[in-house]
């Protein structure tokens, strides 16, 4: 089945920039269709989304791709990851499945049951994911055949106290977590993440979230693509869990526009 409306969208920058800022997390819209294979009542479903949803994360990539000289380019999901995140694997390759959050999720945050057992995830991969992880690839070789290279900036948020899902929550939580790819991460990038969201104090890296989103095509091959997360703990600029945006997300947004033109320089 062709879903109803785009789950994705694929917003256009300057001709020049090889910046891409990914925002996969920030929506909370869940087709209909999927909600009734969802076990949570309506208010559950309500805080999970408020745990699970990197809040304001894509006000922070519009404000940043605004006022920066050169627009990036910006690909946004517009579902909920709670009907496919298209930052997992689909396959056993994927540790956040030992959890329950692998491309489907089974489990909540707090590792209770999001779906029922057995749940068949095929569907939701073939409607939802792999389209995704095309358009996614594509975007990527729009940019490498438009300018030789592209940046893949992910944009996202994580709380201030761990939940129960993370395998890795017991690490620094700085006020931004840089995530990194041995392959894909040059240090030039990662100095200019440093230097942009200084004033936050140190950046944390790889911790409590690591690693850098990469089309699998590109993968470990293409050293092209370069790819860095961005990870704003949430206290830093909105009331957690699920509210309201402070005055922290100016600044961010700020900070962000200078990573994305020290990056396309």
């Amino acid at each position: 089945m062709t879903p109803a409306a785009p789950s994705f969208a694929f917003l256009p920058g300057a001709a020049g920039s090889p910046v891409i800022l990914h925002v996969p997390h920030s929506a909370r819209e869940i087709p209909a269709d999927v909600r009734a294979d969802i076990v949570l009542d309506d208010a559950a479903l309500e805080r999970e989304l408020d745990h699970i949803t990197d809040s304001h994360t894509l006000r922070i990539a519009e404000e940043a791709a605004r006022t920066a000289p050169q627009t990036p380019w910006m690909f946004v999901n517009r579902l909920s990851r709670l009907v496919v995140d298209p930052e997992r694997f689909p396959d056993e390759r994927e540790e956040m499945r030992a959890v329950g959050m692998g491309a489907v999720y089974t489990r909540t945050t707090h590792r209770e049951p999001l779906r029922p057992d057995g749940a068949d995830p095929e569907p939701l991969v073939a409607r939802y994911f792999r389209p995704y992880a095309q358009a996614m690839t594509d975007a990527v070789a729009d940019r490498l055949a438009a300018v030789g290279r592209a940046v893949v900036i992910d944009v996202h948020s994580y709380p201030c106290a761990p939940l129960p899902y993370e395998l890795h929550g017991g690490g620094p939580r700085p006020p931004v977590c840089l995530g990194t790819d041995p392959f894909h991460t040059p240090p030039d990038l990662l100095a200019a993440a440093r230097e942009a969201f200084a004033e936050f104090g140190e950046t944390g890296l790889d911790s409590p979230f690591s690693g850098a989103y990469v089309p699998l095509e590109h993968y470990g091959r293409d050293s092209r693509v370069s790819a860095l997360m961005v990870e704003i703990r949430r206290d830093t600029y909105m009331s957690e869990p699920g509210g309201p945006a402070g005055p922290g997300l100016p600044r961010l947004a700020s900070a962000l526009a200078a990573l994305v033109t020290a990056a396309t320089a």
